[in-house]
């Protein structure tokens, strides 16, 4: 059944003494789901490795889970975590290369330090990019002093994954209703927002060769650029743009099937984007990657467009060669 080879991005990993950051999302789940997504988030040897194989999942992209350094209040402390996270999936890629790659930490808390840590890793290890988990502490990056991370983001040539985060400050229309601030509704809003806000805020026309990903299908995004056109035109609040909204949306925004298995939903967004702006992606270890494997696979897709969104838009994003070249890269 999954026949076709593919490339993951959306794909996360716990280092150590990270739980800490993330517990606060984990502490109302059971105790046992808790523990089985531990295991599998501390695991890279061995469950990891057999779902892929069993999906045909031949590489991966590995980021830090939710919120990471995104979270943390002290700036120096930030910074320090975020290489200690690189150094150590350093060590857990250089084990299998030829599975894995690897998306950088990085603290926001300072622009500067973060994008030489994305230089450093990138140039030293062959880092395909980084992964932000949302906004840090309530600071989102259109501003431009978040410009120096940007710039060199796309002066590497590499992508960011603007991963989801909750809200900094929920709205009162979700006040009463934890279920709506999460993943199930709240966090794509968020992300989706974020996204908007560094389009609007003129990210992409200062850096117009960026590339930022977004998974869950786009976080609705692509289903709504006719409606951002036409409401950007009648209100465009003082903002200037080199083009309509819904151009940077397929071209600077690009988007991952991560945690939305439905066909419908998948032929929109090719639809609106183009195949070439669609990349498979499981979200593991919070979705089911035999689930993943398999929609992709049966979705009524050409088998050109199927090839595209498994893994030739990958290898064109991350300048990788065919699957027995990636033994030669260096992680």
């Amino acid at each position: 059944m999954n026949k076709t080879p593919k490339i993951a991005l959306e794909e996360h990993f716990s280092a150590p003494g990270f739980g800490e950051y993330s517990a606060k999302y984990t502490g109302a789940l059971p105790t046992e789901l808790v523990a089985k997504l531990d295991a599998k988030l501390t695991d890279f040897d061995d469950q990891r490795l057999q779902d892929m194989d069993a999906g045909n999942i031949e590489y991966v992209v590995l980021s830090q889970t939710m919120p990471g350094v995104q979270a943390e209040t002290d700036r120096d402390t930030a910074v320090r975590r975020a290489r200690e996270n690189n150094e150590f999936l350093v060590e857990r890629v250089a084990r299998h290369p030829r599975r894995f790659g690897a998306f950088a930490h990085v603290a926001l808390q300072d622009p500067t330090a973060a994008a030489d840590e994305l230089e450093r890793t990138v140039v030293e290890y062959g880092f395909k990019g980084a992964m932000i988990n949302g906004h840090t502490l309530g600071r989102y990056y259109e501003g431009a002093e978040f410009d120096v991370f940007w710039e060199r983001a796309q002066a590497l040539g590499v992508p960011i994954y603007l991963h989801p985060n909750a809200f900094s400050k929920p709205p009162a229309l979700l006040e009463g209703m934890p279920v709506l601030q999460g993943a199930a509704w709240g966090w794509g809003v968020e992300t989706a927002g974020h996204a908007l806000r560094l389009l609007f805020g003129g990210v992409f026309d200062r850096f117009p060769h960026l590339n930022l990903l977004l998974g869950h299908m786009g976080e609705a995004l692509p289903y709504q650029r006719w409606r951002l056109d036409s409401r950007f035109a009648a209100y465009p609040s003082g903002i200037k743009l080199a083009r309509k909204p819904s151009e940077y949306i397929g071209t600077n925004i690009l988007i991952t099937t991560s945690g939305v298995c439905s066909a419908s939903a998948l032929a929109g967004a090719i639809g609106e984007l183009g195949a070439q702006a669609v990349f498979f992606s499981v979200d593991y270890p919070y979705e089911s990657t035999a689930e993943a494997c398999t929609f992709i696979e049966e979705a009524p897709l050409t088998d050109r467009v199927r090839a595209l969104v498994c893994h030739g838009n990958a290898r064109k994003l991350f300048k990788l060669g065919n699957m027995e070249e990636l033994a030669l890269l260096q992680v």
